[in-house]
């Protein structure tokens, strides 16, 4: 196969298709109409051309649903708003995302929260994923627990929310505390954000896996985009598929 063809492979077994792209690359085209999330694109140790082939032809595959490509270095962030033709393109710096294709309409409402900004980009990568899912989203920045009363002026916004991601570094404090305020599911987001003993994001992953609090949900440290998903199946669940 040469580096510009791209051919759809079945598994017999399962009848599950595969697209092949060039020699390095097997994407999931299948995988919205299974469990209604497409596949995404890991931008982190991929090259700038194989990014914006994956995107490209997700895009064929799937015209229905924008690409979305996550953990994306700075080259591919420059590159990608002309590297589309017929496309709109959506690039966030802070996120390092870069979505491909018109936004879907947005159905309910899921607050993103943030101890600090220092977690503004893990939050936006939560941000632009939910928008690529058709999922309304507001951003709750810098509540975290050294200053408590700050996250207390936000609770009638977050009341009114399908479900809540909490994204926190250092001592991973908040997903606990807004947990025990709301009615709604919780996702906490550990960061690596932190001095020494933070350990790069063990000790948010930790606390919150520890917590008192009963009914939070944890993801991997930095994990915006995981914790993007299952918010989505939240709402999903809410307002029908």
């Amino acid at each position: 196969m040469s580096a510009t063809e791209a051919a759809t492979e079945t598994d017999m077994a399962t009848g599950t298709e595969t697209l092949r792209v060039a020699d390095f690359a097997r994407l999931d085209v299948a995988r919205r109409g299974r469990t209604g999330v497409p596949e995404v694109v890991f931008a982190q140790g991929k090259t700038v051309e194989q990014t914006l082939r994956l995107l490209a032809e997700l895009r064929r595959a799937d015209p229905a649903a924008p690409a979305l490509a996550t953990r994306c270095p700075a080259e591919v962030l420059a590159a990608a708003p002309t590297a589309f033709d017929a496309a709109p393109v959506q690039v966030d710096p802070v996120a390092r995302t870069v979505t491909v294709g018109p936004l879907p309409a947005p159905r309910g409402a899921v607050a993103v929260v943030t101890a600090g900004t220092c977690d503004l980009p893990v939050a936006g990568e939560c941000r632009a994923t939910l928008a690529a899912l058709g999922v309304g989203a507001f951003v709750v920045d810098d509540v975290g627990v050294a200053g408590i009363g700050r996250l207390f002026a936000q609770l009638p916004r977050l009341e009114r929310a399908d479900c809540a991601v909490v994204v926190a570094g250092m001592d991973g404090a908040l997903p606990s505390v807004v947990t025990g305020l709301l009615r709604a599911p919780v996702v906490g987001v550990p960061t690596s954000v932190g001095y020494g003993v933070a350990a790069g994001g063990l000790a948010a992953l930790g606390a919150m896996l520890a917590t008192c609090a009963p009914g939070l949900t944890v993801v991997n440290i930095d994990n915006g985009f995981g914790a993007a998903v299952h918010a989505a199946k939240v709402v999903r669940a809410v307002h029908g598929a």
